[in-house]
């Protein structure tokens, strides 16, 4: 199943390793195997230790975080209700109300599901 493109990004510079297709730009790996579709990880939004997140979980902060443009600082363990996972195009896919800061965007990689 070699197209000359990456099906996630339209990369033009795929290549293979061993049975799968491999994109450089966007690490996606997908299988030459007739039928099959590609490996999508982007598709689920996962916390800091894989586990699955879905709109309306609690999640809890796992490190002390810089707020940018302020002084403040979110303290490691806070925990936020209610998050929405949002489309974010720099990464930051959870948007939520952090208490004593308001509302605010954060990345995934940076909380644990509570």
């Amino acid at each position: 199943m070699k197209s000359d493109l990456c099906p996630q990004c339209g990369c033009e510079h795929i290549y293979q390793d061993g049975g799968l297709w491999v994109c450089p730009e966007c690490a996606l790996e997908w299988s030459t195997a007739e039928g099959e579709a590609p490996l999508l990880d982007d598709a689920v939004v996962r916390d800091a230790n894989g586990n699955p997140l879905a709109d309306g979980d609690s999640v809890t902060i796992i490190k002390d975080l810089k707020v940018k443009g302020s002084s403040s600082v979110i303290k490691g363990g806070t925990k936020v209700r209610g998050v929405r996972l949002t489309d974010g195009h720099d990464g930051h896919n959870l948007s939520c109300k952090i208490p004593g800061i308001g509302a605010m965007n954060l990345k995934s990689e940076f909380v644990r599901k509570a």
